[in-house]
């Protein structure tokens, strides 16, 4: 009997042994997916934003060349429109793939990498400024809208529990390396081998990085899209409350200013500043390499267990911050000044370049106030409407930056960036990014004792 009882221990003790291995298994299957979708989401920052990150140089390239028919004023909004495409498709297609159509979500993505370029192959051959503004503003970002919208997807649920905000840091600080490195690729580009060659060139480069990243995503059915029979229906009732509102105006009006020295800053440094050009792509590059940390640090605040920041006081953090910089640094600082520039590039860079990793947070807020009403959310629906709503400010801000540069007389007043042809955009910077910090303004609006915010 007793050597039955220990057999029988034995066989429990392997059975319980067994499970532990299985779970165990599980658990390194799940983190190396985990892995998988990280890694691919950080690649394909490359395809989706290198091109509208290092616009600038092209901006300069069209405005010296002058090898197009039309107006070349124009050309200015391509960069922040394309922009504005990508974020204003975002909230229909996060709607589409996040539940009732997840399991197409590779084929979107792959049917966006050969949209993106066929795009960029047209591109090549355009002749007048319409059809750069066509391919390369509008074609092209739809179809990086259609990699971005389902691979995000991906990531969002793939770290729906822990280190989302960290996730999205890491993601968009790839998006920064991106931005720093690739004006100076596309720059060699046009040096070395003219508009044309280095447009196929750049077809060719975002196909094949962006068709292995897309590959490397599992392409397993998410947890949002189990229900064939019976899918969920998207709930909408965080429509209902404030908070969504008060971040999605502070998203839109931030995003409105952001894109103006990425469009202008090269152009401002070789005409205002009398830089050369390789000191004005330069610039660029510091404008888009602090986001590298900055993104990841702003989700660190927003994540890190010990002293968890609230997502105002992170928004107000990146929004003042940035405000200063655009106000005193490149409004206030001599024109002239590749060290005033360079500060400028790097401090606006690092704060603004870090405000859209607020974002974990800012759903993380949102999550528990719906918990809070016992009330469901769809995270991936909501991240899709504030790339909306920054895509409404990259759109916005992109037209009323023609008109500004239009309206702006350059002055002998002094040699600060506001005696120049920009002062107006640098104005319009400083003052939309005060308004991305505005959430903690509303916060404290209960605790002062004024009617004008009753």
């Amino acid at each position: 009997m007793a050597a039955s009882r220990d057999d029988d221990g034995l066989e429990l003790s392997t059975f319980g042994e067994d499970l532990s291995s299985h779970h165990d298994a599980g658990q390194q299957e799940l983190a190396r997916k985990k892995a998988r979708v990280l890694v691919a989401s950080s690649l394909l920052q490359l395809p989706i934003w290198g091109f509208a990150m290092s616009y600038g140089v092209f901006q300069e390239y069209y405005t010296s060349e002058k090898f197009l028919k039309g107006a070349q004023s124009s050309t200015g909004v391509i960069g922040t429109t394309s922009n504005g495409v990508v974020y204003l498709s975002m909230p229909i297609l996060f709607a589409l793939f996040s539940q009732q159509w997840a399991r197409f979500r590779r084929t979107v993505a792959l049917c966006g990498v050969a949209l993106s370029c066929i795009s960029f192959v047209l591109a090549a051959f355009s002749t007048h400024v319409w059809q750069v503004i066509f391919t390369q503003g509008v074609l092209a970002a739809l179809g990086s809208a259609l990699i971005y919208s389902p691979t995000t997807l991906s990531l969002g649920e793939s770290y729906n529990n822990s280190n989302r905000s960290v996730a999205y840091g890491v993601v968009f600080s790839c998006k920064n390396i991106v931005g720093s490195a690739c004006p100076f690729f596309l720059q060699f580009l046009l040096n070395r081998h003219g508009f044309r060659n280095t447009m196929l060139i750049w077809a060719a480069v975002i196909t094949v990085s962006s068709a292995a990243a897309v590959f490397l995503i599992p392409n397993h059915v998410s947890t949002a899209s189990r229900e064939v029979i019976r899918p969920r229906h998207t709930p909408w009732k965080f429509l209902n409350h404030e908070t969504f509102y008060i971040y999605s105006i502070a998203t839109l009006i931030q995003s409105s200013g952001y894109g103006i020295p990425q469009t202008y800053l090269n152009s401002y440094g070789q005409e205002a500043g009398l830089l050369s050009q390789t000191s004005a792509t330069l610039l660029l590059t510091l404008f888009n390499a602090p986001g590298i940390i900055s993104s990841t640090f702003f989700g660190y605040l927003s994540d890190n267990k010990r002293l968890p920041f609230s997502a105002p006081a992170v928004t107000w953090m990146s929004g003042i911050c940035s405000a200063l910089s655009a106000f005193l640094l490149w409004g206030v600082g001599p024109r002239q000044s590749m060290v005033t520039l360079t500060l400028f590039s790097i401090t606006f860079g690092f704060f603004s370049g870090g405000y859209s990793a607020t974002w974990g947070g800012i759903i993380k807020q949102l999550e528990r106030e719906a918990a809070e009403r016992n009330e469901a959310i769809d995270t991936g629906v909501v991240l899709g409407l504030f790339n909306g709503a920054r895509g409404i400010g990259y759109v916005g801000g992109g037209l009323a930056g023609v008109q500004l540069l239009k309206a702006g007389t350059a002055s002998m007043l002094g040699n600060s960036g506001y005696a120049t042809a920009y002062r107006g955009l640098i104005i319009f910077t400083g003052i939309t990014s005060v308004f991305g910090g505005w959430s903690l303004i509303w916060r404290c609006k209960n605790l002062l004792p004024l009617k004008a915010f009753r």
